[in-house]
């Protein structure tokens, strides 16, 4: 599942309707770019998790198809939940991207990965391990509600998450 790779910016200069009623959203720019693919897109797994990392790692233990797994981190600056061991193996999962509102580490692994990264920032504290968060719910990631199952497309300019997937 090869999801079409959309240049952000056309996407909102093509689709001012789909922003007008709420189906896309432009998640506010306060991500850092990490990992070899700067531009990404995919069907969204969603995460709920606080200084935490035991369910990140389980979801990138899956077959990704594609997908992009979009963790609420409560946008903590106290410790890392995403490292270069999990993101390696979200990469030979197939994971298309991981979005991180909250702080990462191992950026020197993590930048040699072909996967799309975004985190608040870096962070050389690990997580906790006790397996405490929701998956598969509605979460609140810069500025936005987003629901499992809905798409996001990233690259330099931006993130945008859609209701639907979008095409040229």
């Amino acid at each position: 599942m090869a999801a079409l790779q959309l240049a952000t910016a056309e996407v909102c200069d093509a689709n001012p309707h789909l922003i007008l009623s709420g189906d896309l959203r432009a998640l506010q720019p306060i991500f850092q770019i990490y990992g070899r693919r700067q531009v990404f897109s995919g069907p969204i797994v969603t995460l709920k998790v606080f200084e935490d990392n035991v369910l990140v790692r389980e979801f990138l233990e899956e077959k990704g198809n594609g997908r992009v797994l979009v963790v609420d981190g409560g946008a903590s600056m106290r410790c890392a939940i995403l490292g270069g061991n999990p993101v390696q193996q979200a990469q030979n999962n197939g994971w298309a991207g991981i979005i991180v509102n909250g702080c990462i580490r191992d950026v020197d692994e993590i930048n040699g990965c072909d996967i799309g990264v975004r985190a608040l920032a870096p962070h050389p504290m690990k997580a906790n391990k006790k397996g405490i968060g929701e998956k598969h719910v509605a979460i609140n990631v810069a500025g936005t509600r987003i629901f499992d199952g809905e798409w996001l497309y990233a690259d330099t300019d931006g993130i945008l998450v859609s209701r639907m997937e979008l095409t040229v």
